[in-house]
């Protein structure tokens, strides 16, 4: 196979993967394409935690695959976990050669899957469409390399920067249309994280509302003084919502677990929750991708603390007045030098708004 048609087959199985991408949480998004006499045999990808991963899934469907080529986003498994490993299955069915887009950063593995198919005498190229790979499980690789989730944040502003009223008044800004792709980013991520002003102002529901198969993202509140109203929407929800506090006041844990809140105790810094300690105890729970639906202090302090590896943000062509809220709660900032600066990475409208998307960057 030329390096072109290694590219070809490989762009093919980084597509497939990415049809996992509402559904594979915590696992990685992989894909699979299976190739012999410069055609394609059978395809597959991981759809769900628990279940095959995209190797087996294309095995089965080719019946037979000896003397074939897989083309794999991710290096194939070499452990034992929920699933057999991956390494071994493409061994046994004879595969002679498999081209793989990047090594899994999992310490698990780690390049032992490659190795383990080298030494059996399979031929393996690794780093085909390296970055694309990367960019499909970002959040996987900053979980396994980080200890923590890769974080993004959603605001909403007017052209002038603000992102409700002076009352607080804040629905909409934006348009259905942005509001329909917040959804998708919601459906991406694998847990919401909110704070409690939030909670208290808006009551949210913090869940993705696709119309296709989706593993909700766990929603997270962070609540320092235990806050949380018995009545809030979410605990009535599917799936698991999460208090984070510094709060040990046994009768108000117990309240809330009743309704269905699961309440976690987690460090201060400087009189509010450990934002870092937070991040640690979302990777301990298996969280990739954290999508932050705050207001001004908690994206303040991210931003302060450099937490947030990407920012989108969703500006309609309307103004709210000097009066309204800002973006971001920063009041050390004094001197043109204590600015904060960012890397532009996406533009693109949305309906009548725009979604800009961009990453902190150091000047």
């Amino acid at each position: 196979m030329s390096a072109t048609q290694d590219a070809f087959y490989m762009a093919r199985a980084i597509a497939l993967a990415k049809k996992g991408r509402y559904t594979t949480a915590p696992n990685p998004r992989v894909g699979c394409v299976l190739v012999r006499d410069n055609g394609i045999i059978a395809e597959g990808w991981h759809v769900k935690a628990g279940e095959g991963h995209a190797e087996v899934a294309a095995l089965k469907l080719a019946g037979e695959a000896k003397g074939a080529t897989a083309y794999v986003t991710l290096e194939p498994c070499s452990h034992h976990g929920k699933t057999p490993p991956c390494s071994d299955a493409l061994i046994q069915a004879g595969v002679k050669r498999v081209v793989v887009a990047m090594q899994d950063p999992n310490p698990l593995v780690a390049g032992r899957g490659l190795a383990h198919l080298r030494q059996a005498g399979c031929e393996v190229v690794c780093g085909v469409l390296a970055a694309d790979a990367r960019a499909l499980n970002r959040g996987f690789i900053t979980r396994m390399t980080k200890n923590r989730p890769f974080v993004r944040s959603k605001l909403a502003m007017s052209l002038d920067g603000r992102t409700a009223m002076a009352s607080g008044e804040s629905q909409w800004i934006t348009s259905p249309q942005a509001r329909a792709d917040v959804q998708t980013l919601r459906a991406e991520s694998s847990a919401i994280l909110t704070g409690i002003n939030t909670v208290l102002a808006d009551d949210p529901s913090l869940n993705a509302r696709v119309e296709c198969p989706v593993v909700q993202p766990i929603r997270v509140v962070l609540d320092t003084h235990l806050a949380m109203p018995v009545t809030a929407k979410m605990a009535t929800l599917a799936g698991r919502s999460l208090i984070l506090t510094a709060c040990t006041e046994a009768s108000k844990v117990k309240v809330l677990q009743a309704v269905g809140f699961e309440v976690h105790q987690l460090p201060l810094k400087q009189g509010r929750l450990d934002l870092s300690a937070v991040l640690s105890f979302l990777a301990e729970q298996q969280v990739n991708d954290v999508l932050v639906e705050a207001g001004a202090i908690l994206n303040g302090a991210l931003l302060a603390e450099g937490l947030v590896d990407e920012w989108i943000i969703y500006m309609a062509p309307c103004v709210l007045g000097d009066q309204g809220r800002g973006l971001f709660a920063l009041p050390d900032l004094h001197t043109m030098a204590d600015k904060k600066t960012f890397a532009w990475r996406d533009t693109r409208q949305v309906g009548p708004d725009l979604k800009l998307i961009l990453s902190a960057t150091v000047v």
